[in-house]
């Protein structure tokens, strides 16, 4: 490195990722940097796809290097993005997940499915690589919610493969059983079929599996969060006192075991539901506030008829809300790894 790369770079250590708090050199974000004729080019590596801050860093480079760095008139800035890995799930599952996050609720009705879905699609759209596990195994809606019907996954060697839909993978029981029978287990087999979702499925590499959990604080949330590393998790609620003291519970369930609370998503948001109740929930809990996703008929239709809002209307308010609340809970994901590692591991899985 020349000692005016060197100059740049040392410029470029005074950038604090806003969301990390750390310098984006100390973060290994900067990669191939190249001085010529007064211009430095260089690769900021974004710690997820949906990163919302792009034009931030532009400005924090531009004024760390334009006019202090002598020799340099220009940035060009060239962009790229790896999820960081959480470190426990490549000890402990032969499968090449990045992170897996759960998004779960303490009563059914608050539209738990739907918020699980958009978020893995906006995710999916954003460039990540992205798999859906429908974790309520006795209550399968997730193939409906992406027009999937009753597809059946193929099986290649020993594993199935998930079906795919808006750039999403995806596995259910939904795809496996018939949708006129009742689904019948106790808590031992819940537990199992939700492992054979992780590791008898060919996912491939992804970096974020999104698990939508059944509501409540039974058998399958207790088994995911006791076997699997689970990144973090996403508390849904509806505004009114009912379901946030029911999200209450459920927060409260996360914290015994440790999982990280994400945060709070207030679903169905007002004058019908009224508003304000995730937002309180989340100042009692200390955990952030994720977004508040309006009442929309629309929302309902999508799910009905297998198009998710966020795909299908991105630019209404509903669409829209889903969208920020993806790079809000991309983000926090960022935040929950910077917190049990010194430096975000940007690297490909091996």
């Amino acid at each position: 490195m020349s000692d005016l790369e060197q100059k740049v770079m040392t410029a470029l250590s005074t950038v604090i990722e806003p969301e990390l708090h750390r310098d984006i050199i100390t973060l290994k974000m900067v990669r191939d940097l190249t001085v010529e004729g007064g211009v430095a080019r260089f690769t900021i590596v974004l710690t997820t796809p949906a990163c919302p801050l792009k034009d931030v860093f532009v400005s924090s480079c531009n004024r760390a290097v334009i006019g202090r760095v002598e020799g340099i008139d220009r940035l060009e800035i060239k962009w790229d993005a790896q999820v960081p890995t959480d470190r426990r799930i490549m000890g402990r599952l032969d499968v090449p997940m990045r992170s897996i996050v759960a998004v779960a609720s303490g009563k059914g009705g608050v539209g738990k499915s739907t918020v699980a879905t958009n978020l893995a699609v906006v995710l999916a759209d954003s460039g990540a690589r992205v798999g859906l596990i429908d974790a309520d195994i006795l209550n399968p809606n997730l193939p409906m919610m992406l027009g999937l019907g009753h597809g059946r996954p193929r099986v290649e060697g020993d594993k199935m493969l998930p079906i795919e839909a808006y750039g999403v993978k995806m596995i259910s029981t939904g795809f496996l059983t018939d949708p006129d029978k009742p689904m019948i287990m106790r808590g031992p087999m819940l537990h199992g079929a939700i492992r054979q979702f992780f590791v008898d499925v060919k996912w491939g590499e992804l970096d974020y599996m999104i698990v939508d959990l059944p509501p409540g604080t039974g058998d399958a949330p207790l088994s995911l969060a006791q076997s699997f590393p689970l990144t973090g998790v996403v508390v849904v609620t509806q505004p009114q006192e009912v379901a946030v003291s029911d999200a209450l519970r459920s927060a409260a369930m996360f914290d015994t075991l440790n999982v990280p609370v994400l945060g709070i998503v207030e679903n169905m948001s007002g004058d019908f539901f009224g508003s304000g109740g995730g937002e309180r929930l989340a100042q009692e809990r200390n955990v952030p506030f994720l977004g508040r996703i309006p009442l929309d008929a629309e929302v309902r239709k999508g799910g009905d008829f297998g198009r998710p809002i966020s795909v299908s209307q991105p630019d209404s308010p509903a669409g829209a809300a889903f969208r920020e609340l993806a790079k809000t809970v991309a983000a926090r994901v960022s935040v929950v790894m910077l917190q049990t590692a010194d430096v975000i591991p940007l690297t490909v899985i091996q």
